[in-house]
């Protein structure tokens, strides 16, 4: 049986290496990663991202299967989400674009990924 202390660890591994994941993919359709784990008095963000048309907060979730990742947001997460993502609006102006979103990508152990684009807009 594994420690607290050693799953934590691991834990911190895992989330980072899906959210290397995440981040290729979305360079890999033409984004910029703008920051990672970008904290605000509301939270952090995961992943920003942009082109010349979006600024997209992203969320990365990594479970056993891509199904299970898209089920793990709960409500309560996805409001902290939007004030930070609120919060990051609101403190630099100079990231603005004429449109934004806030997208989920999901990893699974294999390293496979969706994204999932406007994944709040149901909260």
């Amino acid at each position: 049986m594994k420690s607290p202390q050693t799953r934590g660890v691991q834990s911190y591994y895992t989330g980072l290496n899906a959210e290397n994941i995440a981040a290729r993919l979305l360079e890999e359709r033409g984004l910029t990663i703008m920051a990672r784990r970008l904290r605000t008095p509301y939270g952090e963000i995961d992943l920003l991202a942009a082109d010349s048309e979006w600024l997209i907060a992203v969320e990365v979730k990594q479970r056993r299967s891509l199904r299970e990742s898209a089920s793990c947001l709960t409500v309560r997460q996805s409001q902290r989400l939007i004030e930070a993502f609120e919060y990051i609006l609101l403190t630099k102006p100079d990231w603005q674009r004429p449109n934004v979103r806030f997208d989920l990508i999901v990893v699974d152990p294999s390293g496979q990924a969706r994204r999932i684009r406007d994944a709040l807009r149901q909260f």
